[in-house]
């Protein structure tokens, strides 16, 4: 059993596998992406985090351990002036391991080893998207740092807007609808009275015939009450 036994081993002598993770890392340092079998990536990938964790302090000591562990100046100079500048605002995790395919001799199970952002920066695809969102994280680290007081806002009257000013052809066609209008309401109400004023003298014309009739039916009973008086004197 291995217990506290850090690492993979790959069949190799400590001398043979320092080589062999060199140049896998030159390798992704280089084009930012390669492919290799998983166990091999994950090695590499713990070397390639701790080389850009030393650049992004950027001082001569990291500069110097960098050196260290991988002995080529170009590739020190293109990590310390090109990628760590760009993962300042992320802390870890800078490369991911994206299984692929199964090797045709070994059957060996293979994988893509990449930057976190090598579709922005290498491929050019999202790169406003990439800066719209790192300047939102600085705006917003620098908005909780300052925090200013709120002052209480004056309250604004909201100015009445004037009506928009309408042809004058409109205007007029306005003034002579309302004319008509107000005529025709004139109009009505004087054939109203008028209508009112004939049923009234109507009804008064009437009222002294009808009187007429009722005296005319009331006589003859009259003169038929005289008689049976009489008779009854004798």
């Amino acid at each position: 059993m291995r217990h506290n036994k850090a690492g993979r081993l790959f069949g190799r002598t400590a001398n043979q596998r320092k080589a062999l993770l060199r140049g896998l890392m030159s390798a992704v340092l280089e084009h930012q992406r390669i492919e290799t079998t998983v166990a091999k990536a994950k090695e590499t990938r713990k070397l390639v985090e701790r080389m850009v964790t030393l650049a992004k302090r950027g001082d001569l000591h990291s500069k110097r351990l960098a050196l260290a562990k991988l002995p080529n100046r170009t590739l020190i100079v293109k990590l310390f002036d090109e990628i760590a500048p760009r993962f300042a605002d992320r802390n870890g995790g800078y490369m991911r391991i994206i299984r692929t395919r199964r090797r045709v001799n070994d059957r060996a199970e293979m994988a893509v080893l990449e930057f976190v952002d090598y579709e922005d920066a290498v491929l050019g695809l999202g790169k406003d998207k990439g800066k719209e969102k790192s300047a939102k994280k600085s705006e917003a680290k620098t908005a909780k740092k300052a925090k200013p007081e709120k002052k209480p806002e004056p309250k604004v009257k909201a100015e009445k807007k004037a009506p928009e000013s309408e042809p004058a052809e409109v205007k007029e066609e306005k003034k002579t609808t309302a004319k008509k209008k107000a005529t025709a309401k004139k109009t009505t109400a004087a054939k109203k009275t008028t209508a009112a004023k004939k049923t009234t003298a109507k009804k008064k014309a009437a009222a002294p015939a009808e009187k007429k009739t009722t005296a005319k039916k009331a006589a003859p009973a009259k003169k038929k009450a005289a008689p049976a008086k009489k008779k009854e004197d004798k």
